[in-house]
């Protein structure tokens, strides 16, 4: 791929080499010209023979015309001044392509760093400015532009992480207070209603965590701190599991810098997915090796082209079983991301699925 800089490169180039060429061409035709028109207006010259007869004799002395030596010098000068421009024009050529290399360089050097600024941007670093200094052309317009972009998006993201916290509190509250309700004020002898309403009351409160949770991983990671993920592994298998499911579990030492609430939930989410739809007596391995953590169990086949709906929220597939949101794995591709890692899905053998989270070393 061309870029821009080796675009101008040619074009300075191409402009610089064009006007020389048609300079020195000019000067020799010109020269020439001038040289020849000049020469032919010179007068002949006569010259004499070398010396009279011996001895006095002989008849008068005949002056004849001689050819001048002008225009073969001027044929040579033409010609050398040919071969100098000729090397002039190739050193030029060279001298041009590095000055427009180095020309184009610093041109482009407030592109580089906005594209630098640009890359380096996450929701987390939304505080950083390019600043670009110097004249006010339209480079420096162009950078102030972004940097108020930038200031209107951090105060929107502020924005949603404040209504965040608050919606965190607000929600949380009136769940708890019906749930201590429904415990407390409803007598024992209507027990089915009173477990029904418990159920969607939990429903409930694990819906707005998973919605909380997922929010908070898509506006990135505001602290970054060394994580064990190997220790978070261990102790979120010893935690989880089922009586129908062997757990198995192998994992190396591994440091992931991030947040360990959220790296807990990605493993608890992705534990729980491999649990809850599996077989009976089925098998769930959890490995982590060289910062990739996969995950494999025995469920139900998966058809290959509904993989990407694993990802995305309130998408349920017809193979599973269960009351989930649909938000499980949406919220691990959200915090796999936050962390700079990759999630894929691939078929395991047998039935059942693959995930695989692999973490930057």
């Amino acid at each position: 791929m061309t870029t821009i800089r080796v675009r101008l490169t040619l074009i300075y180039s191409g402009l610089f080499l064009l006007t020389s060429v048609v300079l020195l061409v000019t000067v020799n035709l010109l020269l020439r010209r001038a040289l020849s028109t000049r020469i032919a207006r010179l007068p002949e010259v006569a010259v004499a023979p070398a010396a009279p007869p011996p001895g006095g004799q002989g008849g008068p002395v005949e002056r004849l015309p001689h050819r001048s030596p002008l225009p073969d010098l001027v044929e040579d000068v033409i010609g050398y001044q040919w071969e100098v421009t000729g090397l002039t024009v190739g050193v030029l050529t060279l001298v041009s392509l590095v000055v427009g290399w180095l020309v184009a360089g610093r041109i482009l050097r407030p592109i580089h760093r906005i594209t630098a600024t640009a890359q380096r941007l996450s929701l987390s670093t939304l505080h950083e400015r390019i600043a670009l200094s110097g004249p006010q052309d339209e480079l420096k317009e162009l950078a102030d532009t972004f940097d108020a972009m930038l200031d209107r998006l951090e105060r929107s993201v502020e924005g949603q992480r404040r209504f965040i916290a608050n919606a965190s509190h607000e929600l949380r509250t009136p769940l708890a207070v019906q749930r201590a309700a429904i415990e407390i004020g409803l007598p024992q002898d209507v027990g089915e209603i009173r477990d029904t309403l418990l159920l969607h009351n939990r429903r409930a409160e694990n819906l707005i965590d998973a919605l909380l949770v997922l929010a908070q991983a898509e506006h990135g990671l505001d602290d970054k701190s060394p994580v064990a993920l190997d220790q978070v592994v261990r102790l979120v298998v010893a935690e989880g599991g089922s009586p129908g499911v062997t757990v198995t579990v192998q994992a190396e030492p591994f440091v992931v810098e991030g947040d360990p609430v959220l790296l807990n939930r990605l493993v608890t989410n992705l534990l729980d997915n491999a649990v809850r739809y599996n077989r009976p007596g089925g098998t769930v391995e959890v490995t982590l090796s060289g910062g990739v953590l996969t995950v494999r169990n025995t469920g139900p086949h998966v058809p290959r082209e509904r993989f990407g709906d694993l990802f995305e929220p309130f998408r349920r597939l017809h193979t599973t079983r269960g009351q989930g949101a649909g938000l499980g794995l949406s919220i691990v591709a959200s915090i796999a991301r936050a962390h700079g890692a990759d999630v894929r899905a691939s078929p395991h053998p047998g039935g059942g699925l693959e995930l695989v989270v692999s973490f930057a070393g």
